[in-house]
């Protein structure tokens, strides 16, 4: 903030300055903040920073100009001219020119206090507001030029605590009438909400589509105490659909419709009403936005969520752009919040492409390379096994991928450096940082393991390593891509990646494609054998106890890459079974 600081001279608390110094100094207090310094530069104080003040608390200014000053003296009297530069926040600036009118007092030269001085078209008892004119909602296409969301009204449900009369009767009947349509609204809720509503304030319970208001409407209409209001929002056409996505979608949307916003300025009389417009600037038509989202993607992937009783979640993207399909869950992880996108989980076996990877890179074996794969092996008292113990000797390290040999992959990432998985996973998409556009994600982590117990136990994706189904389909993505490509959600708006590791070598790539493909042919997905091509990974990761297990499914179909997680599934099987529901229904079978 500017500060000034003016000499002080004669007995007078402004001295001898003339008019032109006495403008100066009043403009330079308004246009640095300084409210109480300019209304002592005025002969009413109190009333110029009454005034000051509300202008300045209406516009939120991020700065002030005061400019070509010019000061006309005559005697005792003088007029002062000067243009006023508001500096508004999103970019806004008004600028007008003003007069103010001074006078010669005992103490030196003040301002003579008047509406005018601050805009000549405000007057006595009047205040300053800015009224903003929303910009009509674009809609949101998918991929192919279908709606995702378009304009709908929708219509708010307010209660005004102090007109309801019996605030228990009237919660009641909008609890039992808009149940339906939000659980979470209930009688006991409704009356909370009214309770809490400070006085003179109002309580907005719910926002119904205008179909759904039509069918609770001869029931909620005429309660006492009870408005509704209108607006127009961005909304899917089925309310079920993309529950994680799309309202992050609409709200990068209505970010950008609000800089595409007309506001005006004006005068309010005493009673709040508009008095006069000072200022205008018209809305701007908001461009209809394109979305990566495929409608048919994201109803494949929420269809073959539906029949799963646990909390589901399924990320598809497209490993060649980047770009985000599908965003599912099912309602059950939808309670839980967003897991697909943000959720941390032990990734279980789908970790092995990670610690695949590392140990092809690190030159210590290739697909055909011969390893053991006992029912157990212990390290440092730690004992590792395979899932039900099963032996299958010595095999090829193509074979232990596709078979899922914990024992295998536990020895494998003990040999390793502390960070051979760390880097790995960066490689392709697991521990880095995507800054996406319109969504909040986090695709894992893979921390430094210095411990030869920690490095086993990560290997198989049960140590201190986590993922989430954005990070497990990203995964697959780099692999099938070769390079770990950068996530985006809106067509024209990049997103930024960090911490991403150099792609992988081609060999290690090629090894990783070869195996993941025998996962289908002969490993523990053969359930995906009827689909032509699905290449991937199973995972079964136990959480909490150890009695309880995650089931999962990362791969890619052609350019199609996804992860599969159902939570407390027992085993990958079911996820198997969901992720062969997904590829089929988008195959249009």
């Amino acid at each position: 903030m500017l500060v000034t600081v003016l000499p002080l001279a004669g007995c007078g608390l402004f001295g001898s300055d003339g008019p032109q110094e006495a403008l100066g100094a009043f403009l330079t207090a308004v246009a640095s903040g300084d409210v109480a310094g300019a209304a002592a530069r005025t002969d009413s104080p109190a009333a110029a920073k009454t005034l000051l003040t509300q202008v300045r608390t209406a516009l939120h200014p991020d700065s002030v100009e005061a400019l070509d000053e010019n000061v006309k003296q005559s005697g005792d009297t003088a007029t002062g001219g000067y243009r006023l530069t508001w500096h508004l926040p999103r970019g806004r600036t008004w600028s007008y020119t003003a007069d103010a009118q001074l006078r010669s007092a005992e103490d030196g030269w003040q301002v003579h206090w008047q509406p005018t001085v601050v805009h000549p078209q405000l007057a006595e008892q009047q205040s300053i507001a800015v009224v903003t004119a929303p910009a009509q909602p674009a809609p949101v296409f998918d991929r192919d030029g279908l709606p995702l969301l378009t304009p709908q009204t929708v219509v708010g449900v307010v209660v005004d605590p102090a007109r309801t009369g019996d605030a228990t009767t009237v919660a009641r009947t909008l609890g039992k009438a808009l149940h339906r349509f939000e659980p979470t609204v209930t009688g006991t809720s409704v009356l909370d909400g009214i309770k809490a509503t400070k006085p003179g304030g109002a309580y907005s319970v719910l926002s119904l589509r205008a179909a759904d208001y039509q069918q609770v409407k001869p029931v909620i209409h005429d309660l006492p105490g009870v408005r509704f209001t209108n607006q127009e929002r961005l909304l899917p056409p089925d309310r079920d659909t993309g529950r994680q996505v799309l309202p992050a979608l609409r709200s990068l949307v209505e970010q950008q419709a609000a800089g595409a916003a007309g506001w005006r300025i004006v005068t309010l009389d005493v009673t709040g009403s508009e008095a006069s417009e000072l200022y205008a600037v018209q809305p701007k038509d908001a461009p209809a936005v394109t979305s990566t989202l495929s409608t048919h993607v994201q109803a494949a992937a929420e269809k073959a969520l539906a029949p799963v009783p646990t909390a589901a979640a399924l990320v598809a993207l497209q490993p060649s752009t980047g770009e985000l399909l599908a965003v599912a869950q099912n309602e059950a992880a939808d309670e839980q919040g967003p897991l697909a996108l943000t959720g941390r989980f032990p990734p279980g076996s789908t970790f092995k492409i990670i610690t695949a990877a590392a140990a092809l890179s690190a030159g210590k074996v290739t697909a055909a390379s011969p390893v053991a794969c006992p029912g157990t092996v212990t390290f440092s008292g730690r004992v590792v096994p395979n899932e039900g113990r099963f032996d299958l000797g010595t095999v090829p390290l193509s074979t232990a991928f596709a078979r899922s040999c914990n024992t295998t992959f536990a020895r494998l990432s003990a040999d390793l450096p502390p960070t051979a998985l760390t880097d790995a996973g960066r490689s392709l998409g697991v521990g880095a940082d995507y800054t996406v556009p319109g969504l909040t994600t986090v695709t894992g982590s893979v921390p430094k393991a210095d411990s030869v117990v920690q490095r086993a136990e990560n290997g198989f994706g049960q140590g201190t390593v986590v993922t989430s189904p954005f990070g497990m389909a990203l995964a697959a993505a780099a692999v099938q891509a070769g390079k770990a490509p950068v996530p985006t959600l809106v067509r024209g708006q990049p997103s930024k990646a960090t911490d991403v590791g150099p792609p992988l070598r081609p060999d290690v790539l090629d090894a990783l494609r070869s195996m993941m493909r025998d996962v289908v042919t002969e490993g523990t997905a053969t359930g995906l054998r009827g689909l032509p091509d699905v290449r991937g990974k199973t995972g079964t990761a136990q959480f909490g106890d150890g009695t309880h297990s995650h089931g999962w499914f990362v791969g890619y179909q052609g350019d199609l890459a996804f992860a599969v997680l159902l939570t407390d599934a027992g085993s990958s099987k079911p996820a198997v079974e969901a992720a062969d529901r997904f590829l089929a229904d988008v195959a249009g079978k």
